[in-house]
């Protein structure tokens, strides 16, 4: 199973990229984020608020297969909100959390996600978490889920299975006695331990059938 672990989170579009290289098959991706994520540049530039745009253009990854969860930052530009209504993606805010709590979310995200698709994708981007609990970021954002609550939206995603996840946008000189570090290994560490538990581990496997072709 592929694992990322980063960094910017513009490494986004390449990871999910590498994987649909090597599939006929459709990808949905669950993006775990304060911040959309989905505008096509950022000061005339790709960086970490434009993958998601890039990777539904991709021929195998459809924009309504795109759930993000958490979005209401601030720092969430204009520009990605146009994006969201045109392409139909599937948002879940911050107050849709709350109104619906974790389970209903988990539920109505993965039918999204899975329509149509024979794997999902899930990123995660730490600064969803509440800043309070994850310093070691670059863009921490008051008012996001409690770890609790990021450790079980990550278990009722994982269990269906994955064909890849990336946890993105941890930076061990911004944090604070590790604790960020320690968040991201958690939620890869629940994600596999979902998986195993539930029977899903390597199911993404049978999607591979054809040698890695660059797009």
């Amino acid at each position: 199973l592929p694992i990322i672990l980063g960094g910017d989170h513009s490494i986004g579009y390449p990871t999910v990229r590498g994987i649909a290289s090597v599939t006929s098959k459709r990808i949905g991706i669950i993006h775990v984020d304060r911040h959309a994520d989905i505008q096509e540049k950022d000061l005339d530039e790709r960086m970490h608020t434009t993958p998601y745009f890039h990777a539904t253009n991709l021929p195998n990854v459809r924009p309504e297969n795109l759930v993000q969860i958490g979005i209401g930052g601030w720092q969430v530009p204009r520009a990605a909100v146009g994006n969201m209504v045109e392409r139909r993606t599937n948002i879940f805010t911050m107050d849709d959390i709350e109104q619906l709590g974790i389970d209903k979310v988990a539920e109505m995200a993965l039918e999204r996600a899975w329509d149509g698709c024979d794997a999902v994708y899930m990123s995660y981007d730490i600064d969803s978490i509440e800043a309070a609990f994850v310093p070691g970021t670059g863009w921490p954002e008051p008012g996001g889920l409690l770890p609790r609550e990021a450790l079980k939206l990550v278990g009722l995603v994982a269990k269906e299975g994955l064909c890849g996840m990336e946890v993105v946008e941890v930076s061990p000189p911004y944090d604070h006695a590790d604790i960020t570090s320690l968040m991201a290994l958690r939620i890869i560490v629940d994600a596999l331990g979902a998986m195993t538990a539930h029977g899903t581990m390597g199911n993404h496997k049978s999607i591979i059938d054809k040698p890695f072709t660059p797009f």
